[in-house]
């Protein structure tokens, strides 16, 4: 097996998609799927919005949907691979380079309208990883572009997640593991 880098994007994906999952409430979650996007009202367009292409990071993140209820409903979002690279290629990191001056970062920031930070990965059991997972931050110009062009589908996988918690609460890791979505290092197109 080959060792897995410490930063690498794994996702479910084609040619034309790339999967990514956010945790709502009933009342964003409702309108997302009704519309087939992100509606505002209810949904914020001026707040960062946070997309992970990695499931076990969402379930982690999330609680498996029982976190809280802002973060109940677990979906799994459809977006188009161009502008999945439009936000890499629009990215700064979430920190700053230590080489950098207060100014060079308020500047980059400011011209980003997209922020990647790399956190631990999570296994079955949510305990981390020695590799990371990415998570892609959209603002301005970004969550725009995000509900307007990006998303294709929007589906709730909420039932899928609290069936995988189950398992794994009953000791069936087989079983839990079986149901995860199978995610692939990204190629490059």
């Amino acid at each position: 097996m080959r060792e897995i880098p410490p930063q690498q994007i794994r996702a479910v994906y084609d040619e034309h998609i790339i999967r990514v999952y956010q945790a709502y409430g009933h009342d964003i979650a409702d309108a997302a799927l009704a519309a087939g996007t992100f509606v505002s009202p209810p949904f914020k367009l001026d707040r960062m919005t946070w997309i992970k292409p990695s499931f076990l990071w969402m379930m982690y993140r999330a609680g498996w949907g029982f976190k809280d209820a802002g973060q109940s409903r677990i979906l799994a979002i459809d977006i188009s691979r161009t502008g999945f690279e439009w936000a890499l290629a629009h990215s700064c990191s979430s920190h700053a380079d230590p080489e950098m001056s207060a100014a060079e970062w308020a500047a980059l920031k400011d011209r980003s309208p997209v922020r990647i930070q790399w956190d631990p990965e999570r296994d079955i059991r949510l305990q981390p990883l020695p590799y990371r997972a990415i998570q892609i931050g959209l603002s301005k110009e970004a969550v725009s572009l995000y509900i307007t062009d990006w998303i294709s589908n929007i589906s709730d996988v909420t039932g899928l997640a609290h069936t995988i918690h189950k398992l794994v609460d009953e000791g069936d890791v087989a079983g839990a593991q079986s149901l995860l979505p199978i995610e692939r290092p990204l190629q490059p197109r």
